[in-house]
């Protein structure tokens, strides 16, 4: 432990900035988070206020240094992508063949051999 005076400033205002560097970080991930829930519910006014919000947080740490502007610019660009996906459609189950019918055919083919 520090016994200067500065030195215990420095510690205290380091340890407040760092809290408040992981408040932005954590932030950023729990709305990129809810952008991927919004995505697949599929309301495009919702995704478009989620990706805003996202960004601006983003713009906000890199601007403060809570992050790294290359690493702002990579989370940006992943929400972007993020964004812009629309969620498939679950896939219908195909209608099988009757048994008879392929087994027949198949018949057929070795008979011509």
């Amino acid at each position: 432990m520090a016994n200067i005076k500065q030195q215990k400033k420095r510690i205290r205002t380091a340890s407040e900035e760092r809290l408040e560097n992981l408040r932005y970080r954590s932030t950023i991930k729990t709305l990129t988070k809810k952008l991927g829930i919004t995505v697949e519910d599929g309301d495009a006014d919702a995704v478009a206020t989620e990706h805003r919000t996202l960004v601006r947080w983003i713009d906000k740490a890199v601007s403060r240094g809570a992050l790294h502007r290359n690493a702002g610019a990579r989370k940006k660009s992943q929400a972007a992508r993020l964004a812009s996906t629309q969620p498939a459609p679950a896939p219908e189950p195909k209608a099988a063949a009757p048994k008879a019918a392929a087994s027949a055919s198949k018949s057929k083919s070795k008979a011509k051999s």
